[in-house]
């Protein structure tokens, strides 16, 4: 049975009521989250102990539920807790996108970026498609794996495109080494991409490459 066991003074949801959520650490935000240990270790020792293990909040966030499972003092409820707090930052994140021209939003659109994959395991490649102002009509997770594994097929982007009627696009995908820094298999699909959807008059903003914390942007590097 898990115990609550807070700090009798005053404990990090005590100090998040007086004094805000930034003045936590960050094993104390999780502790928040977490609301209990087991048996004589609390709910602080236990947010140590998973990040600890885990490498930081990154690793804790892109940890499959098999691993986290397996971890002493998270259940099937505390692992709830922690993939609906995931998926709230991510759909925060692109509730303030939408409606904005993304070129004028860049650090949203990095921000959204990160949160929708940056705590993926596996390679993910994702199309944000565009209207004519610029603004995000649909975000699609298109393919998985590897660049050189699985292939990214520009015929399937264009039809996608073409489906949703988008006037521009932006390619996204992440990197789970943490480096953000393109492969020569992501500057040659990214030139296929150009070169395809530049025939339906379907412009390429930009591609961005998301690593841990870090990103990449082929059109800030010239490289569109």
């Amino acid at each position: 049975m898990e115990d609550a066991c807070w700090e009798p003074v005053e404990g990090p949801r005590d100090r998040l009521l007086l004094r805000g959520a930034n003045s936590l650490s960050d094993p104390e935000l999780l502790a928040v989250l977490l609301q209990t240990g087991y048996r004589q270790c609390n709910a602080v020792v236990l947010a140590k102990e998973l990040l600890q293990q885990f490498g930081g909040l990154t690793g804790l966030m892109r940890a499959d539920a098999n691993s986290l499972l397996a971890f002493q003092g998270i259940g099937d409820a505390k692992y709830a807790l922690l993939q609906a707090s995931v998926e709230l930052a991510r759909r925060r994140a692109l509730q303030e996108l939408q409606g904005a021209d993304v070129l004028s939003s860049p650090s949203q659109t990095r921000l959204f970026l990160q949160h929708h994959l940056g705590s993926r395991v596996r390679e993910v490649f994702s199309v944000i498609f565009l209207d004519n102002q610029h603004r995000i009509m649909r975000c699609e997770d298109l393919f998985l794996g590897t660049l050189d594994g699985a292939a990214v097929y520009p015929r399937e982007v264009a039809v996608r495109a073409l489906q949703y009627r988008a006037s521009a696009v932006i390619f996204a995908h992440n990197h789970p080494s943490g480096v953000a820094e393109p492969s020569s298999a992501d500057k040659r699909i990214t030139e296929r991409l150009v070169a395809a959807l530049g025939l339906l008059d379907i412009r390429v903003l930009d591609h961005i490459i998301v690593g841990s914390g870090c990103e990449f942007s082929f059109a800030e590097q010239g490289l569109l």
